[in-house]
């Protein structure tokens, strides 16, 4: 292992252990380390970077090169702290172009669709049951899948109606009042899991036909499985997507809000607290999600104007 292979595994752990996902740096930055070691390059160097990140196998113009200095970047920080001639490559070199997808804004019938697609096409009732369960806590919550797949049986609080979701996204831990109606629908499922389930090999809240925690990439499959089979979003712009629910829990809070004339801007910071957000500035994002909402946003501002220049 060459020593800067030792320094990046050193830096992906220290990140790790601050609560950083790491995903892509872990995919980039061993290619990276390699250039580094091929070239004799003792640290990062500005123009080393941005050769590395501009190279493509196929010679063609490659859209990974902005995330390649992103986390050429990260590291580079870390080795400055360990090799004075480090040089950080300045933000700006190469901006990253975000490309926006409309999400698919759910209606309250699709969702009932795909819900009781999950009673039609799985023949083993557990498995129906978890299915159902599960797409019906993401619409009602606004979780993220992999929060709702991570919740263990002593995650729920019965007595008083909430979810603790416990150190999801960014490391964050949080509390998630839920309606009554779903938290019957919890309780329903719980009963009939702890029947044909008695004896989980894990203490995950749902369980899958292997008796552990559900898998994502298999939830994902499955859930495109009930979306087509329901016809749900045929013909939409964009494909509807298992994290579309979670748009649509927000897209239609704010709806609801701007309707019955609450202040959207003073209740914004408890939506962005309840989804789990770092800052409302994200949660703003949803305003562009759904035309009605801009529309409803766009004549409130416009009522404000108005009563200030009268």
């Amino acid at each position: 292992m060459s020593a800067l292979e030792q320094n990046l595994a050193d830096y992906l752990q220290l990140r790790r252990s601050l609560g950083h996902e790491m995903a892509e740096a872990r995919w980039l930055l061993p290619g990276f380390v390699a250039y580094l070691d091929a070239h004799e390059a003792s640290t990062v160097t500005i123009e080393a970077a941005l050769d590395w990140a501009q190279q493509s196998p196929t010679g063609q113009p490659t859209t990974v090169g902005p995330r390649r200095m992103m986390a050429a970047r990260g590291f580079a920080r870390y080795l400055a702290g360990i090799y004075p001639g480090t040089e950080i490559p300045p933000l700006g070199l190469m901006p990253v172009r975000q490309r926006w997808r409309r999400p698919f804004i759910y209606s309250t019938a699709d969702i009932e669709a795909l819900m009781g697609q999950a009673r039609i096409l799985i023949r083993s009732p557990l498995r129906a049951a978890t299915y159902e369960t599960l797409i019906g806590l993401l619409a009602a919550s606004g979780l993220r899948i992999g929060e709702a797949i991570t919740l263990d049986r002593s995650d729920i609080d019965w007595s008083e109606g909430l979810l603790v979701i416990r150190e999801s996204k960014f490391g964050k831990s949080r509390l998630v009042p839920l309606h009554s109606t779903a938290m019957q629908a919890l309780n329903a499922y719980a009963l009939l899991r702890d029947e044909l389930e008695p004896r989980p090999e894990e203490p995950s809240f749902f369980v899958s036909q292997t008796h552990r925690r559900l898998c994502y990439a298999v939830v994902c499959q499955t859930f495109r499985q009930l979306v087509d089979a329901a016809g749900v979003g045929a013909g939409a712009p964009s494909a509807p997507r298992l994290h579309d629910l979670r748009h649509t829990f927000a897209v239609r809070t704010l709806l609801s809000w701007y309707r019955t004339g609450e202040d959207v801007q003073a209740k914004l910071p408890w939506l962005s607290t309840y989804l789990g957000h770092r800052e409302p500035a994200t949660t703003y994002w949803y305003l562009s999600a759904a035309p009605e909402l801009l529309a409803l946003a766009a004549a409130r501002q416009n009522t404000r104007w108005t009563a200030v220049r009268s």
